[in-house]
């Protein structure tokens, strides 16, 4: 196999994940990888076959991945995700080999083409670190909108993973400058950032929390005001 059509085979792979998973509603709530599972196995992929895209999208930001006390993970896509899928739908190396399983498949193009089309160009032209968030007041506008989100949406009773937080605003803030006024938020006494540990210590969600070398890893936030 040559390099060029792994290429292919992963780029159809990972567009076909993200899209199954924008399908099934992943932007507004929590999806069970099991469910996700039945749309993106065919004849010639198995579940354990994704494991390395989902490692992939997950240490991008493009996914986020939880697990429930029950061993269920729950899966949800970020606005980056949003950005990885069209990029893999418009890529000339994207295709679905062989027959299109399920007419899901279809609709959900469908569906993409109607509901998307030109949202996500909008989303990506203010995304990056240049255009992005500029000040400390932004910044905490848009971090207390988020959490407010997150919170509500996945019940998390009031206490927000900072990586969940972190991988919602995406590129649209440094991590130098994300540390920086999210500690900034806590001095003001608006957010307090708590320790404890996630549920699997995934390192790459550790890395995407906070840690000083006053107080250590902190990896929730709770909303004082």
């Amino acid at each position: 196999m040559t390099s060029k059509s792994f290429s292919k085979i992963e780029i159809s792979a990972k567009t076909r994940l993200l899209l199954a998973l924008w399908d099934l509603g992943g932007t507004k709530q929590e999806v069970k990888k099991g469910e996700l599972s039945k749309r993106i196995v065919t004849k010639d992929k198995k579940v354990a076959d994704y494991e390395g895209i989902f490692k992939e999208l997950e240490k991008k930001g493009a996914i986020a991945i939880s697990k429930t006390k029950k061993s269920v993970y729950l899966i949800s896509i970020s606005p980056l995700g949003l950005e990885v899928l069209s990029e893999g739908l418009k890529s000339p190396e994207f295709r679905f080999e062989g027959n299109i399983v399920g007419t899901w498949v279809a609709n959900a193009l469908l569906k993409w083409i109607s509901q998307m089309n030109g949202a996500v160009a909008a989303t990506a032209s203010t995304n990056g670190v240049k255009s992005g968030i500029k000040s400390y007041d932004e910044f905490k506008q848009v971090t207390l909108e988020v959490y407010d989100q997150l919170n509500r949406d996945y019940n998390l009773d009031d206490l927000v993973p900072i990586y969940r937080i972190r991988r919602e605003i995406g590129e649209r803030v440094s991590r130098e400058h994300f540390n920086e006024w999210m500690l900034e938020i806590q001095a003001n006494d608006i957010l307090q950032l708590q320790g404890g540990s996630l549920p699997d210590n995934d390192p790459a969600k550790l890395e995407d929390s906070i840690t000083t070398e006053v107080s250590g890893l902190r990896c929730y936030a709770k909303r004082l005001t």
